[in-house]
């Protein structure tokens, strides 16, 4: 993916797919299970439904506590802004109207079997731990974009194979519990 020259109020966007041996509502499973989320992720530490939700459905919401060495410990409460199984699910964090950002994983069914799965994020409009880091140093703001895209995108590209694995047989938790992102 480009992001040369992309700044935040522009809604940069990252996308990463893979092909699953699987089928849609096996990998449905997986990715609407919240608390998997952490054992996939290496920013990612907890997570907790709230308001007694007890899984997906639109409007629910959730909290996360996450960490990076560059930006600290932070957590954000997440609202399902779109729930259809087994197909989408997505949330928006902090803001469903105006979200620091957006998440959302897609799943379509693929010709002769299998599930194509898509994770798809996008930065703000709302302000996040970004916008801070862009206030202090404003004219690298086009730099701290780029690398915390590449950081997503590597980030996703491991959570999508992660999910092939388990929803495949062929991957047992924890999966990447800690590395960096």
């Amino acid at each position: 993916m480009e992001w040369t020259g992309v700044r935040y109020a522009e809604g940069p966007t990252v996308e990463v797919r893979g092909r699953i041996a699987a089928s849609p509502e096996r990998v449905w499973e997986l990715v609407s299970d919240i608390g998997l989320m952490p054992a996939l992720s290496a920013e990612l530490r907890s997570v907790a439904w709230l308001d007694g939700a007890s899984g997906p459905v639109r409007g629910a919401r959730f909290t996360g506590r996450s960490s990076h060495p560059s930006l600290g410990e932070w957590e954000t409460t997440s609202y399902v802004v779109e729930c259809a199984a087994p197909r989408v699910f997505a949330w928006a964090v902090s803001d469903p109207e105006q979200p620091s950002a957006t998440w959302r994983f897609t799943l379509t069914a693929g010709e002769g079997g299998g599930t194509e799965l898509t994770q798809w994020m996008r930065l703000g409009p709302g302000r996040s731990g970004l916008s801070y880091a862009i206030e202090r140093m404003p004219e690298k703001e086009q730099k701290i974009v780029f690398v915390r895209l590449r950081e997503f995108e590597r980030s996703m590209t491991a959570t999508v194979d992660a999910i092939k694995g388990l929803a495949e047989g062929t991957a047992t938790l924890p999966i990447r519990r800690g590395e960096g992102a």
